[in-house]
Protein backbone atom coordinates (compact mmCIF):
# COMPACT_ATOMS: atom_id res chain seq x y z
CA UNK A 1 0.00 0.00 0.00
CA UNK A 2 1.04 3.39 -1.05
CA UNK A 3 2.02 5.62 2.21
CA UNK A 4 0.43 9.44 2.27
CA UNK A 5 2.72 12.49 0.30
CA UNK A 6 5.39 12.95 2.94
CA UNK A 7 4.12 10.83 5.85
CA UNK A 8 6.42 8.67 8.02
CA UNK A 9 8.00 6.09 5.83
CA UNK A 10 7.28 8.16 2.32
CA UNK A 11 10.66 8.85 2.06
CA UNK A 12 12.46 5.79 2.58
CA UNK A 13 9.52 4.34 -0.03
CA UNK A 14 10.49 6.75 -2.78
CA UNK A 15 14.47 5.94 -2.35
CA UNK A 16 13.51 2.08 -2.33
CA UNK A 17 11.37 2.83 -5.99
CA UNK A 18 14.54 5.19 -7.61
CA UNK A 19 16.59 2.45 -6.70
CA UNK A 20 15.01 -0.81 -7.58
CA UNK A 21 11.98 0.19 -10.21
CA UNK A 22 13.41 0.84 -13.63
CA UNK A 23 10.32 2.98 -14.13
CA UNK A 24 11.01 5.39 -11.48
CA UNK A 25 14.49 5.92 -12.93
CA UNK A 26 13.27 7.91 -15.75
CA UNK A 27 12.18 11.38 -15.12
CA UNK A 28 11.09 14.36 -17.45
CA UNK A 29 13.18 17.15 -15.43
CA UNK A 30 15.67 16.57 -11.92
CA UNK A 31 16.03 19.40 -9.52
CA UNK A 32 18.67 19.37 -7.32
CA UNK A 33 18.39 21.98 -4.13
CA UNK A 34 15.34 22.38 -1.90
CA UNK A 35 15.54 26.22 -1.73
CA UNK A 36 12.99 28.68 -2.99
CA UNK A 37 14.75 28.52 -6.16
CA UNK A 38 14.53 24.37 -6.87
CA UNK A 39 10.93 24.80 -5.02
CA UNK A 40 9.82 27.44 -7.48
CA UNK A 41 10.81 25.54 -10.81
CA UNK A 42 9.29 22.00 -9.54
CA UNK A 43 6.05 24.00 -9.05
CA UNK A 44 6.57 25.41 -12.18
CA UNK A 45 7.59 22.03 -13.66
CA UNK A 46 4.92 19.51 -12.63
CA UNK A 47 2.15 22.47 -13.63
CA UNK A 48 3.28 22.48 -16.99
CA UNK A 49 2.89 17.99 -17.15
CA UNK A 50 6.67 17.71 -16.71
CA UNK A 51 7.25 14.30 -14.65
CA UNK A 52 9.56 15.97 -12.16
CA UNK A 53 12.36 14.57 -9.25
CA UNK A 54 13.24 16.87 -6.88
CA UNK A 55 16.39 16.26 -4.52
CA UNK A 56 18.14 18.06 -1.67
CA UNK A 57 21.27 17.74 0.25
CA UNK A 58 20.00 17.85 3.44
CA UNK A 59 16.61 19.89 4.45
CA UNK A 60 14.34 21.55 2.49
CA UNK A 61 15.33 25.60 2.89
CA UNK A 62 18.30 24.07 4.96
CA UNK A 63 20.52 26.90 3.51
CA UNK A 64 19.45 30.56 2.66
CA UNK A 65 15.70 30.21 2.04
CA UNK A 66 15.09 29.51 5.96
CA UNK A 67 17.71 32.22 6.68
CA UNK A 68 17.20 35.30 4.72
CA UNK A 69 16.46 38.69 6.07
CA UNK A 70 12.37 37.33 5.52
CA UNK A 71 11.67 40.05 3.34
CA UNK A 72 9.57 40.02 0.32
CA UNK A 73 9.97 43.57 -1.07
CA UNK A 74 10.71 44.97 -4.57
CA UNK A 75 13.93 46.52 -3.34
CA UNK A 76 14.25 50.15 -2.93
CA UNK A 77 18.43 49.96 -2.74
CA UNK A 78 18.18 48.31 -6.24
CA UNK A 79 16.31 51.21 -7.79
CA UNK A 80 18.57 53.49 -6.10
CA UNK A 81 21.58 51.85 -7.62
CA UNK A 82 19.48 51.63 -11.29
CA UNK A 83 18.54 48.09 -11.02
CA UNK A 84 15.06 49.37 -12.20
CA UNK A 85 14.29 45.67 -14.13
CA UNK A 86 14.92 44.48 -11.07
CA UNK A 87 12.65 46.37 -9.08
CA UNK A 88 9.89 46.49 -11.28
CA UNK A 89 9.64 42.53 -11.30
CA UNK A 90 9.94 42.68 -7.84
CA UNK A 91 6.46 44.69 -6.56
CA UNK A 92 5.04 42.95 -9.18
CA UNK A 93 5.35 39.58 -7.25
CA UNK A 94 5.51 41.20 -3.51
CA UNK A 95 1.96 42.25 -4.80
CA UNK A 96 0.65 38.55 -6.15
CA UNK A 97 2.29 37.19 -3.40
CA UNK A 98 0.35 39.05 -0.37
CA UNK A 99 -2.64 38.33 -2.61
CA UNK A 100 -1.99 34.79 -2.66
CA UNK A 101 -1.12 33.52 0.65
CA UNK A 102 -2.11 36.94 2.64
CA UNK A 103 -1.24 34.78 5.84
CA UNK A 104 2.02 33.50 5.07
CA UNK A 105 2.97 36.84 3.26
CA UNK A 106 2.01 39.92 5.47
CA UNK A 107 2.30 43.62 5.16
CA UNK A 108 4.86 45.14 7.00
CA UNK A 109 5.46 49.26 7.36
CA UNK A 110 9.71 50.37 6.78
CA UNK A 111 10.30 53.77 8.74
CA UNK A 112 13.43 56.15 7.39
CA UNK A 113 14.68 58.23 9.60
CA UNK A 114 16.21 61.45 7.99
CA UNK A 115 19.07 63.66 9.90
CA UNK A 116 20.98 67.03 9.62
CA UNK A 117 23.49 66.40 7.24
CA UNK A 118 22.67 63.00 6.06
CA UNK A 119 21.70 60.53 2.98
CA UNK A 120 19.46 60.45 2.00
CA UNK A 121 17.46 63.69 2.62
CA UNK A 122 13.36 63.44 2.59
CA UNK A 123 13.05 64.86 -0.95
CA UNK A 124 15.51 62.41 -2.85
CA UNK A 125 14.03 59.59 -1.09
CA UNK A 126 10.39 60.57 -1.90
CA UNK A 127 11.17 60.53 -5.45
CA UNK A 128 12.57 56.93 -5.07
CA UNK A 129 9.60 56.01 -3.33
CA UNK A 130 7.07 57.53 -5.96
CA UNK A 131 8.29 55.49 -8.75
CA UNK A 132 8.58 52.61 -6.29
CA UNK A 133 4.68 53.12 -5.69
CA UNK A 134 4.04 53.39 -9.33
CA UNK A 135 5.24 50.49 -9.83
CA UNK A 136 2.89 48.60 -7.58
CA UNK A 137 0.09 50.90 -8.68
CA UNK A 138 -0.57 52.45 -4.89
CA UNK A 139 0.29 55.06 -2.94
CA UNK A 140 2.38 53.60 -0.19
CA UNK A 141 4.32 56.25 1.43
CA UNK A 142 4.39 59.65 3.37
CA UNK A 143 6.72 61.57 5.31
CA UNK A 144 6.23 62.04 9.29
CA UNK A 145 7.80 65.21 10.91
CA UNK A 146 6.63 64.84 14.51
CA UNK A 147 6.18 62.32 17.28
CA UNK A 148 8.90 59.83 15.47
CA UNK A 149 10.60 59.01 18.45
CA UNK A 150 7.74 59.32 20.82
CA UNK A 151 5.21 57.21 18.96
CA UNK A 152 5.75 55.12 15.58
CA UNK A 153 9.60 54.34 16.74
CA UNK A 154 10.09 54.08 20.47
CA UNK A 155 13.41 55.32 21.26
CA UNK A 156 15.15 56.03 17.62
CA UNK A 157 17.68 58.49 17.83
CA UNK A 158 15.86 61.77 17.41
CA UNK A 159 19.38 63.62 17.84
CA UNK A 160 19.20 66.03 14.67
CA UNK A 161 16.15 64.44 13.42
CA UNK A 162 14.42 66.21 10.40
CA UNK A 163 11.35 63.87 10.26
CA UNK A 164 11.26 59.92 8.80
CA UNK A 165 9.38 58.37 5.73
CA UNK A 166 7.21 55.35 5.94
CA UNK A 167 6.85 53.12 3.52
CA UNK A 168 5.66 50.09 2.73
CA UNK A 169 7.10 46.32 1.78
CA UNK A 170 5.99 42.75 3.20
CA UNK A 171 7.95 40.33 5.16
CA UNK A 172 7.15 36.26 5.66
CA UNK A 173 8.73 33.20 6.85
CA UNK A 174 11.05 32.02 4.34
CA UNK A 175 10.70 28.41 5.79
CA UNK A 176 7.18 27.89 5.54
CA UNK A 177 7.03 29.43 2.61
CA UNK A 178 9.63 26.83 0.74
CA UNK A 179 7.27 24.07 2.24
CA UNK A 180 3.90 25.66 0.43
CA UNK A 181 5.61 25.78 -2.67
CA UNK A 182 6.49 22.17 -2.21
CA UNK A 183 3.06 21.07 -1.49
CA UNK A 184 1.47 22.47 -4.22
CA UNK A 185 3.78 20.83 -6.84
CA UNK A 186 3.57 17.46 -4.43
CA UNK A 187 -0.51 18.17 -5.17
CA UNK A 188 0.65 17.95 -9.03
CA UNK A 189 2.70 14.93 -8.78
CA UNK A 190 6.24 16.05 -8.27
CA UNK A 191 8.47 14.11 -5.67
CA UNK A 192 10.39 15.93 -3.47
CA UNK A 193 13.01 14.22 -1.16
CA UNK A 194 14.92 15.50 1.14
CA UNK A 195 18.58 14.19 2.70
CA UNK A 196 19.61 13.01 -1.01
CA UNK A 197 22.36 14.81 -2.59
CA UNK A 198 23.73 14.46 -6.33
CA UNK A 199 27.23 13.19 -6.38
CA UNK A 200 27.75 13.68 -9.88
CA UNK A 201 26.05 14.21 -13.25
CA UNK A 202 25.99 11.22 -15.71
CA UNK A 203 26.62 11.72 -19.38
CA UNK A 204 26.47 10.13 -22.97
CA UNK A 205 27.42 12.18 -25.95
CA UNK A 206 28.79 14.80 -24.31
CA UNK A 207 25.58 15.85 -22.47
CA UNK A 208 24.04 15.54 -18.96
CA UNK A 209 21.38 12.60 -18.72
CA UNK A 210 20.96 12.07 -15.55
CA UNK A 211 22.33 12.17 -12.34
CA UNK A 212 24.25 10.12 -9.11
CA UNK A 213 22.53 10.31 -6.50
CA UNK A 214 23.12 9.55 -2.43
CA UNK A 215 20.68 8.85 0.39
CA UNK A 216 22.06 10.87 3.15
CA UNK A 217 20.49 8.52 5.92
CA UNK A 218 20.97 4.84 4.75
CA UNK A 219 23.99 5.86 2.38
CA UNK A 220 22.86 3.76 -0.58
CA UNK A 221 23.89 5.11 -4.03
CA UNK A 222 21.81 5.06 -6.93
CA UNK A 223 21.33 6.37 -10.71
CA UNK A 224 18.45 8.44 -12.10
CA UNK A 225 18.29 9.71 -15.64
CA UNK A 226 16.32 12.76 -17.09
CA UNK A 227 15.71 14.57 -20.24
CA UNK A 228 16.95 17.86 -18.63
CA UNK A 229 19.06 18.65 -15.13
CA UNK A 230 18.42 21.73 -12.93
CA UNK A 231 20.88 22.41 -10.83
CA UNK A 232 19.34 24.91 -8.21
CA UNK A 233 21.96 24.76 -5.09
CA UNK A 234 22.21 28.11 -4.68
CA UNK A 235 25.50 29.02 -3.04
CA UNK A 236 26.75 25.66 -4.14
CA UNK A 237 25.92 25.82 -7.43
CA UNK A 238 29.49 25.50 -8.73
CA UNK A 239 30.12 22.25 -6.79
CA UNK A 240 27.99 20.36 -9.67
CA UNK A 241 29.50 22.45 -12.54
CA UNK A 242 32.76 21.68 -11.67
CA UNK A 243 32.61 18.27 -12.76
CA UNK A 244 31.53 19.87 -16.23
CA UNK A 245 34.70 21.74 -16.28
CA UNK A 246 32.99 25.04 -15.92
CA UNK A 247 34.42 27.83 -13.81
CA UNK A 248 33.33 28.87 -10.41
CA UNK A 249 30.94 31.94 -10.84
CA UNK A 250 28.95 32.21 -7.26
CA UNK A 251 30.69 34.45 -4.57
CA UNK A 252 28.88 32.97 -1.38
CA UNK A 253 28.11 36.71 1.04
CA UNK A 254 26.86 35.73 4.67
CA UNK A 255 24.24 38.08 5.88
CA UNK A 256 24.29 37.67 9.57
CA UNK A 257 21.35 38.44 11.96
CA UNK A 258 20.11 38.71 15.65
CA UNK A 259 16.95 37.67 17.42
CA UNK A 260 16.02 39.38 20.59
CA UNK A 261 12.94 39.77 22.37
CA UNK A 262 10.62 42.23 21.97
CA UNK A 263 10.02 43.55 24.97
CA UNK A 264 13.83 44.70 24.94
CA UNK A 265 13.31 46.43 21.57
CA UNK A 266 9.40 46.60 20.30
CA UNK A 267 9.28 47.67 16.79
CA UNK A 268 5.48 47.43 14.87
CA UNK A 269 7.89 49.15 12.07
CA UNK A 270 10.85 48.01 10.27
CA UNK A 271 13.28 50.88 10.84
CA UNK A 272 15.79 50.89 8.68
CA UNK A 273 19.02 53.09 8.85
CA UNK A 274 22.70 53.57 7.80
CA UNK A 275 25.29 51.53 9.47
CA UNK A 276 27.51 54.43 10.47
CA UNK A 277 30.76 52.36 10.03
CA UNK A 278 29.88 51.59 6.47
CA UNK A 279 27.14 52.96 5.92
CA UNK A 280 25.52 49.44 4.89
CA UNK A 281 21.52 49.48 5.26
CA UNK A 282 20.39 47.87 8.04
CA UNK A 283 17.37 47.32 9.94
CA UNK A 284 15.59 46.21 12.85
CA UNK A 285 12.09 44.74 12.73
CA UNK A 286 9.27 42.84 13.93
CA UNK A 287 8.68 38.92 13.02
CA UNK A 288 7.01 36.33 14.53
CA UNK A 289 6.88 38.25 18.16
CA UNK A 290 10.29 39.12 18.38
CA UNK A 291 12.61 41.89 16.75
CA UNK A 292 15.47 41.06 14.52
CA UNK A 293 18.54 42.73 13.81
CA UNK A 294 20.36 42.56 10.06
CA UNK A 295 22.03 42.25 8.06
CA UNK A 296 25.63 41.91 7.77
CA UNK A 297 27.33 41.37 4.20
CA UNK A 298 30.71 39.49 3.94
CA UNK A 299 32.39 37.31 1.80
CA UNK A 300 31.82 33.86 3.36
CA UNK A 301 34.63 32.00 3.96
CA UNK A 302 33.66 28.96 6.51
CA UNK A 303 32.83 25.65 5.90
CA UNK A 304 29.91 25.32 2.71
CA UNK A 305 29.08 22.11 3.87
CA UNK A 306 28.18 23.24 7.77
CA UNK A 307 25.70 25.30 8.80
CA UNK A 308 26.64 29.29 8.66
CA UNK A 309 27.42 31.30 11.58
CA UNK A 310 27.39 34.82 13.38
CA UNK A 311 31.02 35.82 14.08
CA UNK A 312 31.66 38.00 17.21
CA UNK A 313 32.91 40.48 14.48
CA UNK A 314 29.01 40.66 13.02
CA UNK A 315 28.00 40.74 16.51
CA UNK A 316 29.62 43.78 17.39
CA UNK A 317 28.57 45.36 14.32
CA UNK A 318 25.04 44.53 14.56
CA UNK A 319 24.82 45.73 18.34
CA UNK A 320 26.92 48.89 17.57
CA UNK A 321 24.11 50.17 14.65
CA UNK A 322 21.19 49.22 16.76
CA UNK A 323 22.46 50.86 20.03
CA UNK A 324 23.06 54.22 17.58
CA UNK A 325 19.76 53.94 16.47
CA UNK A 326 17.82 53.43 19.42
CA UNK A 327 20.63 54.89 21.95
CA UNK A 328 18.24 54.09 24.92
CA UNK A 329 17.70 50.53 24.55
CA UNK A 330 21.33 49.57 25.00
CA UNK A 331 21.14 45.76 23.91
CA UNK A 332 23.69 43.76 25.29
CA UNK A 333 24.21 40.01 23.94
CA UNK A 334 22.80 38.78 26.87
CA UNK A 335 19.29 40.04 25.52
CA UNK A 336 19.78 37.78 22.40
CA UNK A 337 17.24 35.00 21.85
CA UNK A 338 18.92 33.59 18.74
CA UNK A 339 20.98 34.15 15.90
CA UNK A 340 21.06 33.09 12.33
CA UNK A 341 23.40 33.58 9.00
CA UNK A 342 22.37 32.66 5.57
CA UNK A 343 24.48 32.57 2.83
CA UNK A 344 23.22 34.85 -0.87
CA UNK A 345 24.86 32.78 -3.85
CA UNK A 346 25.96 36.00 -5.31
CA UNK A 347 27.11 35.70 -8.95
CA UNK A 348 30.72 37.40 -8.69
CA UNK A 349 31.77 40.09 -10.86
CA UNK A 350 35.12 41.23 -8.96
CA UNK A 351 33.25 44.26 -6.98
CA UNK A 352 35.75 45.07 -3.93
CA UNK A 353 32.41 45.81 -1.86
CA UNK A 354 29.97 42.81 -1.06
CA UNK A 355 27.42 45.37 -1.09
CA UNK A 356 27.70 46.38 -4.88
CA UNK A 357 27.63 43.21 -6.05
CA UNK A 358 24.40 43.02 -8.61
CA UNK A 359 21.40 40.12 -6.94
CA UNK A 360 20.03 39.76 -10.67
CA UNK A 361 19.98 35.94 -11.08
CA UNK A 362 21.80 34.81 -13.56
CA UNK A 363 21.44 31.16 -16.06
CA UNK A 364 23.89 28.73 -17.84
CA UNK A 365 23.50 25.57 -19.92
CA UNK A 366 26.45 23.28 -19.58
CA UNK A 367 25.70 20.11 -22.00
CA UNK A 368 22.00 19.44 -20.72
CA UNK A 369 22.55 20.70 -16.95
CA UNK A 370 20.71 24.09 -16.90
CA UNK A 371 22.42 25.93 -13.49
CA UNK A 372 20.78 28.75 -11.88
CA UNK A 373 22.12 31.71 -9.36
CA UNK A 374 21.59 34.45 -7.59
CA UNK A 375 18.19 36.45 -7.94
CA UNK A 376 15.88 37.48 -4.49
CA UNK A 377 13.26 35.38 -2.80
CA UNK A 378 10.44 37.63 -3.55
CA UNK A 379 10.97 36.69 -7.78
CA UNK A 380 11.33 33.34 -7.16
CA UNK A 381 8.65 32.10 -9.86
CA UNK A 382 10.08 34.24 -12.40
CA UNK A 383 13.19 32.88 -11.86
CA UNK A 384 11.74 29.64 -11.83
CA UNK A 385 10.34 30.57 -15.82
CA UNK A 386 13.47 31.51 -17.16
CA UNK A 387 14.92 28.29 -15.65
CA UNK A 388 12.11 26.35 -17.69
CA UNK A 389 12.85 28.78 -20.90
CA UNK A 390 16.45 27.17 -20.82
CA UNK A 391 15.29 23.57 -20.38
CA UNK A 392 12.50 23.72 -23.38
CA UNK A 393 15.34 23.28 -26.29
CA UNK A 394 16.21 19.75 -24.31
CA UNK A 395 12.56 19.06 -23.72
CA UNK A 396 10.73 20.29 -27.16
CA UNK A 397 7.11 18.90 -25.50
CA UNK A 398 7.44 21.64 -23.03
CA UNK A 399 5.36 25.18 -22.91
CA UNK A 400 6.78 27.41 -20.59
CA UNK A 401 4.02 29.87 -21.42
CA UNK A 402 1.17 28.10 -21.32
CA UNK A 403 -0.29 30.09 -18.45
CA UNK A 404 -0.15 32.23 -15.30
CA UNK A 405 -1.91 30.31 -13.17
CA UNK A 406 -1.40 31.14 -9.10
CA UNK A 407 0.90 29.85 -7.73
CA UNK A 408 -0.93 29.16 -4.63
CA UNK A 409 -4.39 27.46 -4.80
CA UNK A 410 -6.98 29.14 -2.34
CA UNK A 411 -7.64 27.02 0.78
CA UNK A 412 -11.06 25.64 1.83
CA UNK A 413 -13.07 26.81 3.84
CA UNK A 414 -12.77 26.13 7.89
CA UNK A 415 -15.37 24.48 9.40
CA UNK A 416 -17.05 26.68 12.01
CA UNK A 417 -17.68 24.35 14.56
CA UNK A 418 -14.10 22.97 14.46
CA UNK A 419 -12.86 26.59 14.83
CA UNK A 420 -15.32 26.86 17.42
CA UNK A 421 -14.45 23.78 19.53
CA UNK A 422 -10.40 24.96 18.86
CA UNK A 423 -10.68 28.59 20.48
CA UNK A 424 -8.82 30.04 17.66
CA UNK A 425 -9.15 33.82 16.69
CA UNK A 426 -9.47 34.75 13.05
CA UNK A 427 -5.92 35.53 13.14
CA UNK A 428 -4.69 32.38 14.21
CA UNK A 429 -7.07 30.89 11.03
CA UNK A 430 -5.44 32.99 8.81
CA UNK A 431 -1.63 32.65 9.78
CA UNK A 432 -2.62 28.61 9.69
CA UNK A 433 -4.65 29.04 6.09
CA UNK A 434 -1.41 31.12 4.11
CA UNK A 435 1.25 28.35 6.59
CA UNK A 436 -0.72 25.28 5.62
CA UNK A 437 -3.21 25.57 2.93
CA UNK A 438 -5.79 22.58 3.00
CA UNK A 439 -4.06 20.76 5.81
CA UNK A 440 -5.70 24.18 8.13
CA UNK A 441 -8.72 22.03 8.71
CA UNK A 442 -6.81 19.08 10.37
CA UNK A 443 -4.76 20.89 12.85
CA UNK A 444 -7.58 23.01 13.44
CA UNK A 445 -9.05 19.68 14.48
CA UNK A 446 -6.13 18.73 16.46
CA UNK A 447 -6.30 22.15 18.74
CA UNK A 448 -7.07 22.15 22.01
CA UNK A 449 -7.53 25.34 23.94
CA UNK A 450 -5.89 27.73 21.52
CA UNK A 451 -2.69 27.94 23.68
CA UNK A 452 -0.17 29.10 21.86
CA UNK A 453 3.70 27.85 22.97
CA UNK A 454 5.36 30.40 25.20
CA UNK A 455 5.77 34.16 23.71
CA UNK A 456 5.20 32.40 19.98
CA UNK A 457 2.21 31.69 17.68
CA UNK A 458 2.99 28.53 17.13
CA UNK A 459 0.09 25.51 18.58
CA UNK A 460 1.32 22.32 19.50
CA UNK A 461 -0.81 21.00 17.10
CA UNK A 462 1.47 22.14 14.30
CA UNK A 463 4.73 20.25 15.63
CA UNK A 464 2.43 17.10 15.43
CA UNK A 465 1.34 17.89 12.19
CA UNK A 466 4.66 18.81 10.47
CA UNK A 467 5.49 15.13 12.14
CA UNK A 468 3.26 13.32 10.38
CA UNK A 469 3.09 15.00 6.93
CA UNK A 470 6.32 16.65 6.57
CA UNK A 471 9.01 13.92 6.14
CA UNK A 472 11.02 15.28 9.20
CA UNK A 473 14.09 13.12 9.53
CA UNK A 474 15.70 15.16 12.41
CA UNK A 475 14.89 17.00 15.41
CA UNK A 476 16.11 20.43 13.52
CA UNK A 477 13.93 19.94 10.60
CA UNK A 478 11.24 20.28 13.09
CA UNK A 479 11.86 23.20 15.56
CA UNK A 480 14.37 25.29 12.83
CA UNK A 481 12.09 24.51 9.43
CA UNK A 482 8.78 23.10 10.20
CA UNK A 483 8.54 25.47 12.97
CA UNK A 484 10.68 28.12 13.91
CA UNK A 485 10.62 28.14 17.68
CA UNK A 486 14.58 27.13 17.61
CA UNK A 487 14.85 30.77 16.74
CA UNK A 488 11.74 32.42 18.64
CA UNK A 489 13.03 30.83 22.23
CA UNK A 490 16.10 30.63 24.54
CA UNK A 491 18.07 27.82 23.92
CA UNK A 492 16.93 26.42 20.95
CA UNK A 493 13.26 25.81 22.57
CA UNK A 494 14.12 23.76 25.65
CA UNK A 495 10.92 24.24 26.98
CA UNK A 496 9.30 21.89 24.74
CA UNK A 497 11.61 19.18 24.59
CA UNK A 498 9.75 17.51 27.06
CA UNK A 499 6.50 17.34 25.77
CA UNK A 500 7.84 16.55 22.31
CA UNK A 501 9.57 13.96 23.35
CA UNK A 502 6.86 11.40 23.16
CA UNK A 503 5.60 12.94 20.22
CA UNK A 504 8.66 12.08 18.60
CA UNK A 505 8.66 8.81 19.57
CA UNK A 506 4.96 8.09 18.92
CA UNK A 507 5.23 9.82 15.04
CA UNK A 508 8.43 9.17 14.25
CA UNK A 509 8.90 6.16 16.01
CA UNK A 510 12.38 6.80 17.53
CA UNK A 511 13.76 4.61 20.67
CA UNK A 512 14.89 6.57 23.94
CA UNK A 513 18.53 6.19 22.14
CA UNK A 514 17.51 7.46 19.00
CA UNK A 515 15.51 10.46 21.06
CA UNK A 516 18.83 11.05 23.26
CA UNK A 517 21.08 11.04 19.75
CA UNK A 518 18.79 13.57 18.08
CA UNK A 519 18.47 16.10 20.60
CA UNK A 520 21.93 16.00 21.51
CA UNK A 521 23.07 17.01 17.81
CA UNK A 522 20.72 19.68 17.97
CA UNK A 523 21.81 21.21 21.46
CA UNK A 524 25.15 21.56 19.84
CA UNK A 525 23.83 22.81 16.43
CA UNK A 526 21.91 25.25 18.30
CA UNK A 527 24.84 26.82 20.64
CA UNK A 528 27.19 26.61 17.49
CA UNK A 529 25.45 28.08 15.17
CA UNK A 530 22.04 29.55 16.17
CA UNK A 531 23.88 31.22 19.16
CA UNK A 532 26.31 33.70 19.85
CA UNK A 533 30.17 33.09 19.27
CA UNK A 534 31.33 33.75 22.88
CA UNK A 535 28.86 31.24 24.02
CA UNK A 536 30.96 27.79 25.40
CA UNK A 537 29.44 24.49 24.72
CA UNK A 538 29.81 22.07 28.19
CA UNK A 539 30.28 18.55 28.11
CA UNK A 540 26.97 18.37 30.87
CA UNK A 541 24.70 19.64 28.54
CA UNK A 542 24.65 16.14 26.77
CA UNK A 543 22.81 12.87 27.39
CA UNK A 544 26.10 10.84 27.02
CA UNK A 545 25.10 8.53 29.84
CA UNK A 546 22.00 7.61 28.52
CA UNK A 547 22.20 6.82 25.29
Amino acid sequence: MSEVIWSPGWREQQVNKLRLQPEEKQWDLVVVGGGITGAGVLREATRRGLKTLLVEQKDFAWGTSSRSSKMVHGGLRYLGSGQIGLTLESVKERQRLLTEVPGLVKPLNFLMGHYKGGFPGPFIFNVLLTIYDLMAGKRNHRFIKTAVKDFFAPGMNSKNLKGATQFADAVTDDARLVLRVLHEANKEGGVALNYVSAKDTLREGGRVTGLKLKDEVSGVEFDVSAKAVVNATGAWTDELRSNLGADAVVRPLRGSHLVVPSWRLPTAYSVSFFHPKDKRPVFAFPWEGVTVIGTTDLDHQQNMKKDACITQEEVDYLLNGVNLQFPEANIKECDVISSYSGVRPVVGTGALNPSSEKREHSIWDDQGMISVAGGKLTTFRLIALDVLKSVEKHIPSLDVNSGDACIFKAPCEVNSESVKQSGLSSYHIKRLQGRYGDAVESIVQKTENATCIETTDTLFSELRWALENETVVHLEDLLLRRTRLGLLLKDGGEVVFERLKPLCKEVLGWSEAEWNLELNDYKQLVVQCYGLPNAKFQESDLLVGSL
